[in-house]
């Protein structure tokens, strides 16, 4: 992980796990662009490069997600060391790491790796969640089909496409989330967001959803094509700082 320090802490912490389509990790454009932006509003930002699953790990499907728990309570330990809450830490992610994101927000406790050491013993519950134009499905048609196929591996079964999409775990447990996705995203469905927003509805959590005519995948176009969609950053503090975080 790399961190991105505040000048003036707000006491809240933030994991964040870039895209990639769990090929690659986009750790600039959707990580070290963002944490500075962050930390100069008081976030504490601790950007993950997690383990890609087709690099030959064991039980490929579940890596990412033992990554982002194990970050969660690495920095939970740490947070008397870098000055913030340990119950104040979110999570965040964009396009397939907003997939890890949304899976760390929706089995936070499934055991998938052996204890390391005392910050084992903590929780991977994040406060909050932030899946980002995110890909959540595993299943067709909804389902990013590169994600797909470097999670699961070729051919998975509908058992495995249905337990690694993240809307069919979400529980009464499940932490406030926030969505943002353009409705014009031709890489991740749109209606990965929607299903996820009935999901997390259906189950009684607080959900703030931003669907964007234009913004495409990344929201981040020049221009007026581009706008509102840009402001997502700022929706996300607003509404994070609603939720006692910031």
């Amino acid at each position: 992980m790399k961190v991105f320090r505040p000048d003036k802490p707000n006491g809240a912490a933030l994991l964040v796990t870039p895209g990639g389509g769990y090929s690659v990790i986009m750790i600039d454009v959707e990580g070290y662009q963002l944490g500075p932006w962050l930390s100069e509003r008081g976030w504490t930002v601790f950007v993950l490069y997690y383990r890609l699953p087709g690099e030959g790990w064991a039980d490929r499907a579940n890596v990412p997600l033992a990554d982002a728990q194990r970050a969660m309570r690495l920095i939970r330990s740490r947070a008397a060391q870098y000055g913030f809450d340990p119950q104040k830490v979110g999570a965040m992610g964009f396009s397939a790491g907003g997939h890890v994101c949304a899976d760390l927000a929706t089995r936070y406790d499934a055991k998938v790796y052996a204890p390391v050491d005392a910050a084992d013993r903590l929780s991977a519950r994040p406060a909050l969640a932030a899946p980002i134009y995110a890909v959540q499905s595993m299943s067709q048609p909804l389902a990013h089909a590169g994600s797909r196929a470097m999670l699961l591996g070729p051919n998975p079964t509908a058992d495995m496409e249905h337990a690694h999409s993240t809307a069919n775990h979400v529980t009464a447990n499940t932490p406030p989330v926030f969505m943002v996705h353009a409705e014009d995203d031709t890489v991740v469905s749109v209606e990965n967001t929607i299903a996820m927003r009935a999901a997390l509805k259906a189950a009684g959590i607080k959900v703030e959803t931003h669907l964007f005519t234009a913004g495409e995948h990344g929201l981040s176009l020049p221009g007026p094509a581009g706008e509102p969609a840009r402001r997502w950053k700022e929706m996300f503090v607003a509404w994070a700082q609603a939720q006692g975080l910031g």
